[in-house]
């Protein structure tokens, strides 16, 4: 069972319906802003259909009247109008393809600008439930098949049904006999056609399976590459990546299958439809009824009409595909964001003084098989006065990041509340209360700019200056000075050209960069040695004074010159006060410490 996991973790939904009309009206709103190019596309499409009826009129005319009457002056005349219309065909050609591209596009960028901006307020909580591999899809691959439907199949569909009337209209007015014999294949085409669209959707369904199975382990194991190496996991690894490409390609092949099946079917019924006409047409020649122009043009209209008819056929595949698109897309765009300001906010009051205060506070991330709550914090109540440096410990799970996920809002409490200076949380603005708080994560994320940047993240009112000041604060000046291009070395993607230390030295700057009223560390000492780790005690025993901060560890030797500790045990503050108070208390705390200790006596 184990194994089947990453197969299904990400696996796609059914397509549901071909066509949903609520669907399609909200696809259609993205056009509202690009009307008139919508407008100007139908036009191009009407145009460029007429075109094709044009060449089949000509040639009956030249057949019938020009050649038979020797007319040379009418007969350069209608080639010059058929060299006319091929040349004006052309030009509408291209106009079509730039028009309802840029259609398309201008269309998508809206699409994913929205997505983008829906998933920066999405909560921690949708992000705990969804893998980044799924809203991948949904902003990559789902919003390219929109753009396909948008550039290639909701406006350009009016090209052939204006293509088909068209043919259909001038075959009626030339010959309706003739155009009726024509039309005696038509059955076999739609029946043909619907068979074919049967098949290709559970074709489709096949490869969207397996591309979000190759997508999933490609995300894992790339991601993993480093453990994959370490125990030696390549062979294992390649040989199962061979087993799902194998299915990908097997899924796909199996489509053109069914293509390579039914473009030749149609082109058998064309013939079967050429034949037909001439015949028919031959007979009514010999018989004197039809003129030669006329079944000439008619050979002409016949491969031309069914020509859409294929169209429609893959439009129709394209929209099925559409439709399971968009629901994933508006299903995303649809979710509710569980983290919002409230409807008034209370302004936090100037200057921030950061008294801190948890107050009975009760959380779950989610519920146990019985329903209820699976409470991670019980009942947790304990005070930050200002300008205190308060340690909060405790075993592996005992609730510590969670406190600081509920101070910084990512989290809201299911009971109790928080208040920072007075003011409970949830009631002041999101931006007011986390431009308050700085934050130091033992797993340090830096993005793939340039040092500068992941200190001031983009802000215009951090400059150069500010930015030196924090770095050589945190002691992160040296080993910045020592790179190539100092703070305008690219860092690749997440900080991968840098040690562990010393991307926890620039996140501690940034930190600082901001100077933020509070300052949080979420093991920020964790993972670096013992120089870097005085170094950001010397830099931090000088900034703190005076400033509120909240400080989690697991090891002890970092948190013993703290104002106050508090001691977390199964979700619960067992302990509070100082280091020498907490020892001669002998409980748990001493426990740890007693513990800890020995452990680097032995070692």
């Amino acid at each position: 069972m184990a194994a089947a996991a990453p197969d299904t973790f990400h696996e796609e939904e059914a397509l549901g319906k071909a066509y949903d009309a609520r669907l399609m009206r909200r696809l259609l709103r993205y056009l509202r802003p690009y009307r008139w190019l919508v407008v100007l596309a139908v036009a191009v499409l009407m145009l460029g259909s007429a075109t094709e009826i044009v060449g089949p009129w000509i040639t009956q005319l030249v057949i019938d009247e020009a050649i038979p009457d020797e007319d040379t002056a009418y007969l350069g005349v209608l080639v010059l109008a058929y060299l006319g219309v091929v040349v004006l065909g052309f030009a509408l050609s291209y106009a079509e393809e730039v028009v309802t591209t840029w259609l398309g596009q201008s269309v998508m960028h809206d699409l994913r600008s929205e997505i983008f901006h829906k998933l920066q307020r999405l909560d921690l909580r949708f992000y705990d439930r969804n893998p980044i591999g799924r809203l991948m899809t949904r902003i990559t691959n789902d919003v390219e098949t929109l753009n396909t439907l948008f550039s290639s199949g909701v406006v350009t569909v009016f090209g052939d049904l204006f293509t088909l009337v068209f043919i259909v209209a001038a075959m009626l007015a030339m010959d309706w006999r003739l155009a009726l014999v024509t039309f005696a294949v038509l059955p076999l085409v739609f029946y043909a056609a619907f068979l074919f669209r049967a098949r290709i959707r559970t074709a489709y369904r096949d490869i969207r399976v397996r591309i979000a199975r190759v997508n999933a382990f490609l995300h894992e194991h790339i991601t993993g590459i480093r453990v994959a190496q370490l125990f030696n996991r390549e062979r294992a690894d390649a040989e199962r990546h061979e087993e799902l490409n194998e299915a990908h390609l097997q899924a796909h092949l199996r489509s053109i299958r069914y293509y390579a099946l039914f473009f030749p079917v149609i082109e058998l019924f064309t013939a079967i439809a050429i034949a037909l006409i001439v015949w028919y047409g031959g007979l009514g020649v010999v018989a004197g009824g039809v003129t030669v122009g006329v079944v000439v043009a008619f050979l002409q209209y016949a491969r031309r009409f069914f020509r859409p008819i294929q169209d429609l056929s893959e439009k129709y595949n394209l929209l099925q595909a559409a439709m399971a698109s968009s629901e994933r897309v508006f299903q995303l765009l649809d979710e509710p964001v569980g983290i919002v300001d409230p409807p008034d906010p209370r302004p936090l009051p100037e200057p921030t003084r950061g008294r801190i205060d948890f107050e009975n506070v009760w959380f779950a991330y989610g519920r146990k098989e019985d329903g209820e709550p699976d409470w991670v914090l019980q009942d947790v109540s304990f005070t930050v006065e200002p300008g205190q440096k308060v340690a909060i410990v405790g075993h592996t799970g005992a609730g510590k990041t969670t406190l600081i996920n509920l101070l910084m809002r990512f989290y809201d409490v299911d009971r109790g509340r928080i208040l920072l200076d007075g003011v409970p949380i949830r009631k002041a603005g999101l931006a007011d209360l986390r431009s308050r708080i700085g934050l130091v994560l033992q797993d340090v994320f830096l993005f793939s700019h340039d040092v500068a940047y992941n200190i001031r993240l983009g802000s215009p009112d951090i400059d150069d200056a500010r930015v030196g000041a924090a770095a050589e604060r945190v002691g992160a000046a040296p080993f910045i000075d020592r790179l190539e291009r100092g703070y305008d070395q690219p860092l690749g993607e997440r900080g991968s050209s840098l040690s562990v230390g010393e991307r926890q030295l620039v996140s501690f700057a940034r930190a600082l960069a901001f100077d933020p009223a509070i300052l949080v560390l979420d093991e920020a000492t964790s993972s670096v040695d013992s120089e870097i780790e005085e170094r950001i005690e010397r830099a931090t025993d000088e900034l703190l004074a005076g400033r509120t901060s909240l400080v989690i560890a697991h090891r002890l030797s970092t948190v013993q010159n703290a104002d106050r500790i508090v001691v977390m045990h199964h979700g619960r503050v067992c302990e509070e006060g100082t280091h020498d108070e907490l020892l001669e208390a002998g409980g748990l705390y001493a426990r740890l410490h007693e513990l800890q200790f020995a452990q680097v006596a032995s070692a």
